[in-house]
């Protein structure tokens, strides 16, 4: 009787510990390494632009049992998007363009999860469905992401540091027009589309 009442513990124990794995994590992308970024280029006929944006916020939702049910926000402090020319840079800040002073945030909210196809253990390419904000306006999308869930791994990005990472990347396109950005711009001088890059971490909370 002690050994199988032994025996029933062990595998209570696992169960638990299996459940604890297994359940629904969310994953904080402010990153205190400040690494995170994503990348925007215009590939206009006569002046292909391109840049970058640093600073990235937000929280995700996954349970890696069922990566379907991933929800969340990413961000981007407007201010943080730079091109390499500081007067472009300007331009980029000013009302026609981002409006950075009455629209501070650029933000992708995660709605829904149209699929989620397994790569490996711990990754799955994900169609995600939501809304994307821009100087104000918000419209549907619909965004190809790689999710890769690494239990354990905080430690080995940031010393001290405990607990899970979940790193997501993704690359789509977005029309400046849409957003009510330069709508009357040539698009010879601006690309109407702007394809975004991004390859950010978030540890578990």
């Amino acid at each position: 009787m002690q050994v199988q009442r032994k025996v029933s513990l062990v595998v209570v124990s696992i169960h638990v510990a299996a459940a604890a794995l297994a359940a629904e994590k969310t994953f904080d992308f402010k990153d205190p390494k400040g690494v995170n970024a994503m990348t925007f280029e215009l590939d206009s006929v006569l002046e292909p632009i391109m840049g970058l944006a640093k600073g990235i916020s937000g929280e995700v939702r996954l349970d890696p049992a069922n990566p379907k049910a991933t929800r969340g926000r990413i961000a981007v402090d407007a201010s943080s998007v730079v091109c390499s020319n500081q007067r472009m840079t300007e331009v980029l800040h000013g009302g026609d363009w981002l409006n950075v002073a009455e629209h501070g945030k650029v933000e992708f909210v995660i709605k829904d999860v149209a699929e989620a196809r397994a790569m490996r253990e711990n990754a799955w390419e994900l169609t995600l469905v939501g809304e994307f904000t821009c100087k104000g306006q918000t419209r549907p999308v619909t965004i190809k992401a790689r999710a890769d869930y690494l239990p354990g791994k905080a430690g080995s990005r940031l010393r001290g540091a405990e607990g899970d990472l979940l790193v997501l990347r993704a690359a789509f396109e977005i029309k400046r027009t849409d957003f009510g950005i330069k709508p009357d711009q040539s698009t010879d001088v601006v690309a109407d589309e702007i394809q975004i890059r991004a390859s950010i971490v978030g540890m578990s909370k």
